[in-house]
């Protein structure tokens, strides 16, 4: 399938939406009223810090809500507001934040159910409105959706968009796309549905097996069962390695896609000689801003002295793990939680871990004085981070009582 002139075709359709529906003054002020906050404002007015009595929080400077979730979350509403009584559905959940995907379920935005990991599309009638979230949509997908004669509105991320770009271009070259990702993630899904032949690395430890295998070859089989969820059909390590270009998936490490991109094109010029790089390696710089200005944030905000932190975003929420992963590595006490729910108590804190487990932990909140950082994910509102600063100014003060 030529992909890129599928899509170029969908966009030239009458039924494909990407630039709203001229209700962005009316959306905007409803999404201020429901999503932003006033001490939020506050805090960045103040050098992004506060303290009330024994309590002082350190916001990281970039935080929250990205525009490209922004613009999607915007768009949701535009579509219920140009919409009023049409069906409406969505392919995903708009972005990876609980509030905000349960406040489309109050509009009566309808989400794809999932069975056994395959989305059911035939509850989706000919002509209804369709909304594909920020993460995008596969290309099958979109060709599906097309078919029904659906009213598409895509809210995709330009910068997904442009690793799309990306990956079309491997293609274009019969390159292979490496792409930095989690398989099963909806953006790498997406992404890997406009490659070629691709490759979907985790870590720096899987791109170090597949540098290996490059180099010095390896068993073919143990190979394929290690990526078989993670490879384009058919795929042979033998064939298929000889030409690579990188990608990734926006929410992932900065600094981990760039040592990946550094390995492989280390590999190729010690395969293939450093004159011969351009024919077996191709990288573009495909990291979201966004995100990167969130970790360069987060990397600064854990240099200062800090008793705790709390890092705010939804459990699947790819880019807050990420942030939760810098808090760590420097062992500071810190706490992945989605919302002000999971504080159960001034003894008591519900959290994820990197593992993915949930888990409760007692006496988190340290007696006397403290320092407290709080950064949030690309997709989670100021109003849920002002919820949660507002409950450790509560809990403190009650432990004075």
């Amino acid at each position: 399938m030529d992909t890129k002139a599928f899509k170029r075709s969908l966009q030239q359709s009458e039924n494909y939406h990407r630039k709203g529906f001229g209700h962005q003054d009316e959306v905007a002020d409803q999404m201020q009223s429901e999503y932003q906050s006033l001490l939020i404002q506050e805090i960045r007015d103040s050098n992004y810090s506060i303290t009330r009595g024994d309590v002082t929080i350190h916001l990281a400077k970039a935080f929250g809500f990205c525009w490209g979730v922004e613009r999607a979350v915007a768009m949701a509403y535009e579509t219920r507001t140009h919409f009023p009584s049409e069906k409406i559905w969505i392919t995903n959940e708009i972005i990876h934040n609980p509030s905000v995907n349960q406040r489309l379920r109050d509009m009566r935005v309808e989400f794809i159910s999932v069975d056994s990991g395959k989305k059911d599309f035939s509850v989706i009638g000919d002509g209804d409105v369709v909304i594909l979230p920020a993460f995008g949509a596969s290309v099958q997908e979109m060709q599906l959706l097309n078919d029904k004669g659906c009213t598409i509105v895509d809210t995709t991320c330009p910068w997904v968009s442009k690793v799309w770009n990306t990956v079309e271009k491997h293609k274009k070259r019969e390159y292979t796309s490496i792409i930095h990702g989690k398989y099963n993630h909806e953006e790498t899904v997406a992404t890997s549905s406009f490659a070629g032949k691709y490759l979907i690395v985790l870590n720096i430890g899987q791109a170090e097996y597949v540098a290996n295998y490059v180099l010095n070859g390896g068993d073919k089989n143990e190979f394929l069962a290690k990526f078989a969820k993670a490879c384009s059909k058919g795929f042979d390590p033998d064939a298929d390695l000889v030409s690579v270009g990188i990608a990734n998936q926006t929410t992932m490490l900065k600094s981990e896609t760039e040592d990946i991109g550094k390995l492989f094109e280390k590999t190729m010029m010690k395969k293939y000689s450093p004159d011969k790089l351009n024919d077996h390696f191709q990288s573009f710089n495909t990291i979201c801003d966004a995100t990167q200005e969130r970790q360069d944030a987060m990397f600064d905000l854990v240099e200062e002295k800090l008793d705790l932190m709390l890092v705010i975003g939804g459990f699947n929420s790819s880019n807050t793990t990420h942030l939760q992963e810098i808090a760590e590595e420097e062992k500071i006490p810190s706490y992945h939680i989605d919302s002000v729910a999971r504080i159960l108590s001034a003894n008591r804190i519900e959290h994820r871990e990197l593992s993915g487990d949930l888990k409760i932990t007692e006496n988190w909140l340290p007696d006397g004085k403290i320092v407290v950082g709080v950064t949030s994910g690309a997709s989670t509102p100021d109003i849920v981070v002002e919820d949660v600063i507002e409950k450790i100014f509560e809990l403190k003060v009650l432990a004075r009582v």
